[in-house]
């Protein structure tokens, strides 16, 4: 089944015009023409709407992708926000079905996994853009807030990151008992807090600073640092650290 609807019979219907003399849709070869641009004068050159058109080449094989690429971009407001937003939140956009939302979905992942593994090659402290570039990749475009937890071992190279709750739009709970708990289950010796504001603005408010707070007070007692509290917003990320909060 095609993804946009009534794409076999648009196609079906372009070949009687052709074939009857008609004037070509001015995107015939089109997809050649990209593809040659991007081979002759590097991928890196394309701007975003074409990268994403290359990409819906592999999801709807036949037709003019552009518009689409467009839409998504215009809707969603950047490639990053494309890319990390909902199934149903794809969906939403006409010409979008099941297989496009999957393949957009699978690049995001894709993204998250190679952001991972730069992370956790080395130690957070020397790979600390890279941290920054992947939480902000896993989270700013979230719609609800999602509270997660670095667990670092004593050489500070990450052991494992997992999303300890899933909140609203402007809250996600957050059990200082339940972080340690997992810490030594894992064995870490440190840990950086994570959670992001869909409102877009990773500034900390004041109920942040009163969890982080309690997490702080509940490692010291079990001798976990913690080394940090990141707040990630499309705006930014936000380092309590940086800011003197902690």
């Amino acid at each position: 089944m095609s993804d946009a609807p009534g794409l076999s019979e648009d196609l079906s219907r372009q070949a009687e015009l052709w074939g009857a003399g008609a004037v070509k849709p001015h995107h015939l070869g089109h997809r050649e023409r990209l593809r040659d641009r991007a081979l002759t004068g590097g991928i890196e050159a394309l701007p975003d709407y074409e990268l994403l058109e290359m990409h819906l080449f592999r999801s709807i094989p036949r037709g003019d992708v552009k518009p689409l690429a467009k839409a998504l971009l215009a809707r969603f407001g950047s490639l990053a926000a494309v890319l990390g937003a909902s199934v149903a939140e794809l969906r939403s956009v006409k010409g979008v079905g099941p297989s496009v939302a999957l393949d957009l979905k699978l690049l995001h992942h894709t993204a998250l996994r190679i952001g991972r593994e730069q992370v956790a090659r080395r130690t957070v402290i020397t790979s600390w853009s890279q941290l920054l570039a992947y939480v902000k990749l896993a989270l700013a475009h979230e719609a609800r807030e999602q509270f997660r937890v670095l667990f670092l071992d004593k050489k500070n190279q990450l052991i494992a990151d997992e999303v300890q709750n899933h909140g609203t739009v402007d809250h996600a709970p957050v059990y200082p008992r339940e972080v340690m708990r997992r810490a030594l289950e894992l064995s870490a010796s440190a840990i950086i807090l994570v959670h992001n504001h869909p409102s877009g603005d990773p500034t900390p408010s004041s109920a942040d600073v009163d969890m982080t707070r309690q997490v702080v007070e509940a490692g010291r007692a079990l001798r976990i640092a913690v080394h940090d509290h990141l707040v990630v917003g499309r705006d930014g990320v936000a380092s309590f650290k940086a800011l003197g909060l902690m």
